[in-house]
């Protein structure tokens, strides 16, 4: 379906930090984090956006974006090119101090106006890069021209203990938001907002020229915008997960392996980039030698598994010798398990080389937390970084993170105590 006849303008948010995912963030923006084997996270927003029918999209880029751009490219993969269709990367108007770089996701919006301007529209969808879920955006727009809106917030209910991480929003009968709270610490609704909006593009434009200062949707536009204006509440039913930390990646991952799955990105006609980095569409069908025990797990293409792989999700290119064992674990981009070792409840990022009997992810106290990030590690999962060494015979417990690029001759002994960094 096309929709360049309303030229409705869609702005992809893609800056953020997202410290919280530890190491993997280090060396890339959080959407551009690989995810379920052959996509990176903002593969779903991306195609989200191409399913909808929009083809003009703007995103906004900030934190360590190199990976990023190289991954959307020229937005072939998710059919943005042509006459009338684009994708445009728009990095932060920086300038020598750190104070020059976005204040906030409506500020972000705010130091684009000339490309809102540039590219005329009646309305504005903004949502962002590092969800995983479908919507029909198309949908939404439709309900925000049917409630005559001046601004649309995609909202979802969730269990009321989680509020404290959302936008909360109350809704009178006809479903415009009457009061909001932005992370409120007592719940008095369970409808958060997912960070989607739908906006009449002249209405943010007058909108955003009120504000002078830091600027965010939901700390300031949203609250000035209920006192007087038409906002309502877009009801949303589908799956959705924010895996903006360890936890939640690891358990989105796991989400796919379910017997009853509720995210289904072939289904969704979620698209990876074929052409990207790893080159994914150039790996050879995965091996699996005799003798090998593959049980619940997504294997992707290149792989070659000789060993053990049970309820893991296994990311192109990766090699598990004979003798070895992965298990409740997800590694990316062609790590290499050697014979005899052990990968148990923990993430590999790409090209970790895992030597002969090493074990990752040793013991069963589960409950220490890392020592350095305890708010980032204290399930079990461990973490190693981006082409780093575990050594042949060496031991590393839980809630452990091993730094990217780190070298065998660089450990401190054979054996890394659960809670501990290296």
């Amino acid at each position: 379906m096309s929709r360049d006849d309303d030229k409705t303008l869609v702005l992809l948010l893609a800056g953020g930090v997202g410290s919280r995912l530890n190491i993997l963030v280090q060396t890339r923006a959080k959407p551009a984090v690989p995810f379920a084997g052959i996509y990176r996270i903002i593969d779903f927003s991306l195609s989200n956006i191409m399913n909808s029918g929009f083809s003009q999209v703007g995103v906004l880029t900030q934190y360590k974006p190199l990976s990023l751009m190289q991954h959307i490219g020229s937005g072939e993969a998710w059919d943005f090119t042509g006459r009338t269709r684009g994708v445009k990367i728009l990095p932060p108007r920086t300038g020598s101090q750190d104070s020059d770089w976005y204040k906030g996701t409506a500020d972000a919006v705010r130091q684009n106006i000339d490309f809102i301007k540039a590219h005329p529209s009646k309305e504005l969808i903004i949502l962002s890069g590092d969800h995983i879920y479908r919507m029909d955006l198309d949908d939404m727009l439709h309900f925000h021209r049917r409630k005559g809106a001046d601004m649309t917030i995609g909202m979802m209910v969730v269990p009321r203990e989680q509020i404290h991480q959302f936008g909360a929003g109350i809704t009178n009968e006809e479903g415009r938001i009457v009061e909001w709270e932005e992370k409120p610490k007592v719940a008095r609704t369970d409808l958060a907002s997912m960070g989607i909006y739908v906006f009449d593009t002249a209405y943010l434009l007058r909108m955003l020229e009120t504000f002078r200062d830091d600027l965010d949707f939901g700390m300031d536009i949203i609250p000035k915008a209920i006192a007087g204006d038409q906002v309502f509440a877009y009801p949303f039913r589908g799956y959705w997960r924010d895996v903006g930390t360890i936890q939640a990646y690891w358990e989105a991952n796991m989400d796919l392996l379910r017997p009853d799955a509720p995210i289904a990105p072939e289904a969704w006609g979620i698209r990876p980039n074929p052409a990207a980095e790893c080159r994914p569409a150039d790996r050879t069908p995965a091996r699996f030698a005799g003798g090998c025990l593959v049980q619940n797990s997504l294997i992707a293409a290149g792989c070659r598994i000789e060993g053990t792989v049970v309820n893991s999700v296994l990311s192109p290119g990766v090699q598990v010798a004979k003798g070895a064992t992965v298990r409740d674990s997800i590694l990316l981009h062609d790590c290499v398990v050697s014979e005899g070792a052990v990968v148990d409840l923990a993430i590999l990022d790409k090209l970790v080389m895992v030597g002969q009997g090493a074990v990752v992810g040793h013991g069963d106290d589960k409950q220490v937390a890392n020592r350095q990030q305890p708010k980032h590690l204290y399930t079990g999962i461990t973490l190693i970084g981006k082409e780093a060494e575990v050594p042949a015979g060496t031991t590393i417990g839980r809630n452990c993170v091993v730094a990217p690029y780190r070298k065998g001759s660089e450990y401190p002994g054979p054996s890394i105590a659960t809670g501990e960094s290296v």
